[in-house]
């Protein structure tokens, strides 16, 4: 199998410019065609955009790189339960401590963050299911099935730590999301590490993010 053979750094990193790309695709698609439309219909056509190119994009990786992701995605209770305690983690160390220090020294990046926001605020149902359902399992997926796990088959378990860390953190749009990005991204890989379980990254990945939103909502 290809994924046995492990993946190099920099064709990792082709594989996340690749994705990158298709934020920026259908990022697009949501400000030359959805916005112009109604909000009801532009909001929904656009979670439907994003859930196809996003799709069809890991179907790709998955199959490039025979990822086993039936295996990945097995969770026990124990698994369940660590991975609320993560979430827990990221929301009382991040939220309550780490972003209000990042969010004052680059004041220019968190006002752009803080019209995300707004936009969020504005249109829950659907921001819940990109933030909190849909960004999870793909940013999971790419960081933590396929780069954290290959790396780790080549390089070892550090460097592949390190690596998918900070591709994570580069993967957000600004200086506020990707420093908070950091120690999250370390954690979230030990936790795959530990459990060898997928799901269970994407639940405590998810259940933070959901945390965060209803406290900006």
């Amino acid at each position: 199998m290809i994924g046995k053979q492990g993946v190099s750094i920099g064709t990792c990193i082709l594989w996340v410019f690749g994705y990158f790309c298709i934020m920026l695709l259908y990022t697009s698609i949501n400000m030359f065609l959805w916005r112009r439309m109604s909000p009801d219909i532009s909001e929904w056509g656009n979670v439907i955009t994003i859930i196809i190119c996003s799709g069809a994009y890991f179907l790709f990786l998955i199959r490039s790189w025979q990822l086993n992701i039936k295996d990945m995605l097995k969770i026990n209770w124990q698994e369940v339960v660590l991975a609320v305690l993560c979430a827990v983690l990221f929301f009382l160390l991040m939220d309550c401590f780490v972003d209000p220090i990042i969010e004052k020294i680059f004041p220019v990046s968190e006002m752009n963050y803080q019209e995300t926001v707004v936009s969020l605020k504005e249109n829950l149902i659907t921001s819940i299911i990109q933030v909190c359902i849909i960004s999870p399992i793909a940013e999971e997926l790419l960081m933590r099935g396929f780069a954290l796990e290959l790396l780790k088959k080549r390089y070892g378990i550090w460097i592949a730590l390190i690596v998918s860390t900070l591709l994570f953190a580069l993967l957000h749009f600004n200086m506020v999301q990707t420093l908070s990005a950091l120690i999250p991204g370390f954690i979230l890989g030990l936790l795959y590490l530990k459990t060898k379980s997928l799901a269970s990254t994407i639940l405590a990945h998810g259940l933070y993010n959901l945390a965060s939103l209803m406290v900006l909502a």
